[in-house]
């Protein structure tokens, strides 16, 4: 079964990116900025909040070992689903949490979980943007596993919820 890709955004990319490579049935994760409408953006251009890019993990997965569902479940108990443009100390609309998609099949799975998320989280709006995929650039070098080059690095993402990650029990159902 080939591999797949999913982009999730959740605040800042060090972490998410750390926790998604933790995740049995993750191959390979790349931060870089999704979704938005200049043409390829510095991370200062981003961090002005201007340029309508998210920071985003690339994350490739094998359905047959993890499936969509589990990897969005893995994922919203790394973020804060109903807080709009801030996870964490962070604040802004690249650090917006969003699932950006590149088949209309996974649309229709994602559409889903938010739903039984939403669900979780009665009174309160849940905040996830979810939108195909428009464009994705991948981030500066020192971007990329900065939390593998910098273990004591800023992480609005804690320990435990790390821990849970090398645990995670997601069911690898195929999709």
């Amino acid at each position: 079964m080939a591999y797949k890709e999913i982009y999730l955004a959740g605040g800042c990319f060090w972490g998410l990116e750390y926790y998604m490579s933790l995740l049995r049935g993750v191959k390979q994760t790349e931060v870089g900025y999704a979704n938005g409408h200049t043409p390829p953006p510095t991370y200062e251009q981003v961090c002005r909040g201007d340029t309508g890019y998210a920071e985003t993990v690339r994350v490739t997965y094998d359905p047959g070992e993890i499936s969509l569902a589990s990897l969005l479940d893995a994922y919203y108990e790394a973020i804060d689903p109903t807080s709009l443009n801030r996870q964490g100390g962070d604040a802004g609309p690249q650090y917006r949490t969003g699932i950006y998609y590149t088949g209309n099949a996974e649309k229709e799975e994602i559409e889903a979980s938010l739903r039984a998320l939403q669900e979780r989280y009665p009174g309160k709006p849940v905040q996830v943007e979810c939108a195909p995929l428009q464009n994705y650039f991948p981030a500066e070098e020192y971007h990329q596993k900065y939390l593998w080059k910098n273990p004591a690095g800023y992480c609005h993402i804690s320990f435990e919820t790390f821990q849970k990650a090398k645990n995670w029990g997601g069911s690898p159902e195929v999709m």
